[in-house]
């Protein structure tokens, strides 16, 4: 009965959205996990709640045109996808890349509805983004393409309907580009976006979050295995927010991460990685992993970042991006003797690799729950916007510490309701499916 609802649900999503594979991949997923759920709900079945939960509520691509700093005229697409506000406000970042495409936005709108459902707190899952490139570009360009971004999607967009925040490429310049131009157009002051400067709204801790965040979740998987991360062995693929962040915390807890990476290649560091030199490098310098070994030689720096699953380590954090660490790499890492690996990255591991450490004995943490904490602390920075309110920084920390534990115990708690003891993946999307299909049932056929 399984292959049949799943091979029903797919054959209507690859038919609907051809091409899109990481769309694909990503419902084949959810509804592997959510069978069980269905079949002991047949009211569920009857509402068609996971074939309208695979359908966006509204898909946005747009035109937009900017100008270089040589005068030529340049133009990119721009995607918002509002996937599912049955239990809020869309709420999802934006994602700069030449990768970016419509499958890819729709992939990651539709993960983010089943995370915002775990954070516990009213939000519905969305996704944006653009096919524009931030790297070797000037902060001038970068800001209009920014303003000319935001021209569009301002129309689209509030703080009581649809809040986006960085990914992939958007920092907190790009953030603060597309508020200005917002706010000018709307002439409005709200929290329409998060991950703003510290100056004009945004929260203490949100930098940190994504990383912090899925240390506090593996913490927990560790503890199930009657350990921790003092005298571990860590290695983190991408240098950008949530490396950076996890492996800063993982270190303060007593780890020793000896491997970082990012799109041109890794290093190794069997000193351990100095962070301080990572963040010169990386939001200092806007410069290369591979700068590392100048300053400290006994590094060694390999071109390609594939590799970076081949240095043995005890825990694994793929951080970087989507399907880095495939079926391959995952016999790799449990060759090695790894223990427990947390994603970061939004669906870093390939059903195939997933399926490897599952059947090994590996702690897994998938991306939907493990990488929560970025967008539970924009949850966060929402709610203080709207009592015009600053927390500190052990607040916000202490907030986000706590969901990361819900969110653990809510994974635990469905796995175990449903058969699944300690599958932390099929606990993720039960626990998220069911608050979202709840809510739409009460809600009607909408």
């Amino acid at each position: 009965m399984t292959k049949q609802f799943v091979d029903g649900i797919m054959e209507q999503v690859v038919t609907r959205n051809p091409g899109e594979v990481e769309f694909h991949q990503a419902v084949r997923e959810v509804a592997e996990s959510v069978e069980v759920v269905i079949a002991g709900n047949p009211e569920f079945a009857r509402a068609k709640v996971l074939e309208r939960i695979v359908e966006p509520e509204r898909q946005l691509m747009f035109r937009v045109p900017w100008v270089d700093d040589k005068g030529v005229v340049q133009v990119n697409r721009g995607f918002r996808v509002q996937f599912n506000s049955a239990i809020g406000p869309y709420k999802g970042g934006i994602r700069f890349h030449p990768s970016v495409y419509l499958g890819i936005i729709k992939f990651l709108g539709f993960e983010q509805i089943f995370k915002n459902a775990l954070t516990t707190t009213p939000i519905g899952g969305g996704k944006g983004g653009s096919d524009f490139d931030p790297k070797g570009k000037s902060d001038n360009e970068v800001m209009r393409f920014c303003q000319a971004f935001m021209s569009e999607l301002f129309r689209h967009i509030g703080s009581d309907t649809d809040v986006p925040a960085g990914d992939i490429g958007v920092g907190g310049r790009e953030v603060g580009y597309m508020f200005g131009q917002y706010k000018k157009l709307a002439n409005v002051f709200t929290g329409v976006l998060t991950g703003k400067g510290l100056t004009y709204g945004g929260s203490l801790a949100r930098t940190e979050a994504t990383g912090y965040g899925l240390v506090y979740f593996m913490t927990r998987m560790l503890q199930d295995r009657k350990t921790d991360w003092k005298g571990k062995t860590v290695v983190s693929s991408g240098s950008g927010n949530v490396s950076i962040y996890a492996v800063q915390k993982a270190q303060q807890l007593g780890a020793r991460v000896i491997a970082m990476s990012d799109s041109g290649g890794y290093i190794v560091d069997p000193e351990g990685i100095n962070l301080n030199t990572v963040k010169r490098i990386k939001e200092v310098e806007r410069g290369r992993i591979k700068e590392y070994v100048n300053a400290h030689p006994k590094a060694k720096y390999t071109d390609g970042c594939d590799g970076i699953w081949t240095v043995p380590c005890d825990i694994a954090m793929p951080n970087a991006t989507q399907n880095e660490v495939d079926k391959q790499a995952a016999e790799t890492l449990v060759k090695n003797k790894c223990i427990a690996v947390g994603e970061g990255a939004n669906m870093p591991s390939t059903p195939e690799a997933i399926e490897v450490f599952l059947g090994s004995g590996v702690s897994f943490g998938p991306a939907k729950a493990a990488n929560a904490g970025g967008v539970a602390t924009s949850a966060l920075e929402m709610c203080q916007n709207s009592m015009r309110l600053n927390w500190t920084f052990e607040e916000v920390d202490r907030r986000l510490n706590m969901i990361m534990n819900s969110i653990y115990d809510q994974c635990i708690g469905a796995s175990e309701a449903y058969g699944l003891k300690n599958n932390l993946v099929a606990g993720a999307n039960i626990a998220g499916f069911l608050k979202v299909a709840q809510a739409m049932m009460a809600q009607g056929i909408v």
